[in-house]
């Protein structure tokens, strides 16, 4: 009886997101950039950038993929050249997507994401792997489950055994010591399978990149989800998981 009269205390608290309003963002979250591609033209090499995610020139832009969203550029660079909104529909479905400005718009349709959709719009089981990340994605994950975000009310959840997943969802640059992991956890999935690269470690290598801008996750298996962030922020990551099945 205790619990039943705590819980109507309490009330229900799951978020109302997406069919009401997104949870309050920090002050100082960084989001979805805004870059003015003709001040960056002129201006010098942006080796203030940690990762070499800003570029200057005639190919300036800003590679989503790269960026730790340390905010340096937008102190660094030619006033109004970089400016951070709180956007957080950042979610991509091809890597050249994640280039700002200039980059294609987001993908609106493909025959990969229409079977994506009718196979796993209802039901998405997804199984984590931490391949060498630090912690903050898997955190930032992992919450997802919690009553407050509730992902299980989309059908969405985290299972134990690839073997019982529809796809993998990736955080960290992928390890030496655990891309063999990686590679038995993608095969040990069923096909037809989603792979979803969860912060910049996962999309390009982040601050542990050759600069190459192509990550390990790329290099082994077509990704189907690029969300960039370091961390990305759990809306970032919810967001982009719900546009990917076709729910937002």
């Amino acid at each position: 009886m205790g619990i039943l009269l705590e819980r109507i205390r309490q009330k229900h608290r799951t978020m109302a997101y997406p069919n009401g309003p997104a949870p309050d963002l920090p002050d100082r979250w960084l989001g979805l950039p805004e870059v003015d591609a003709d001040l960056l033209r002129d201006a010098p090499p942006a080796d203030y950038c940690p990762t070499g995610a800003l570029r200057t020139g005639e190919a300036a832009s800003l590679d989503l993929g790269r960026c730790i969203f340390c905010g340096r550029c937008a102190d660094a660079a030619p006033a109004g050249a970089v400016r951070f909104t709180k956007g957080y529909a950042m979610g991509r479905f091809r890597r050249e997507e994640l280039l700002v400005p200039g980059g294609a718009s987001i993908t609106a349709d493909s025959e990969r994401l229409r079977m994506i959709r009718t196979l796993f719009g209802k039901s998405l089981k997804l199984r984590q792997v931490s391949a060498g990340g630090c912690n903050a994605r898997e955190a930032d994950s992992n919450v997802l489950g919690t009553l407050a975000w509730d992902m299980g009310r989309f059908g969405i959840s985290f299972v134990a055994s690839p073997r019982h997943a529809d796809g993998i969802l990736v955080t960290g640059p992928v390890t030496d010591n655990m891309k063999l992991a990686v590679e038995k956890t993608y095969a040990a999935t069923p096909s037809p399978k989603v792979v979803i690269a969860v912060g910049a470690c996962a999309v390009s290598g982040g601050l542990y990149g050759d600069g190459s801008g192509r990550g390990w996750l790329e290099s082994m298996f077509p990704v189907d989800l690029y969300v960039p962030g370091c961390p990305p922020h759990p809306l970032v990551i919810l967001e982009s998981l719900l546009r990917l099945l076709g729910r937002v």
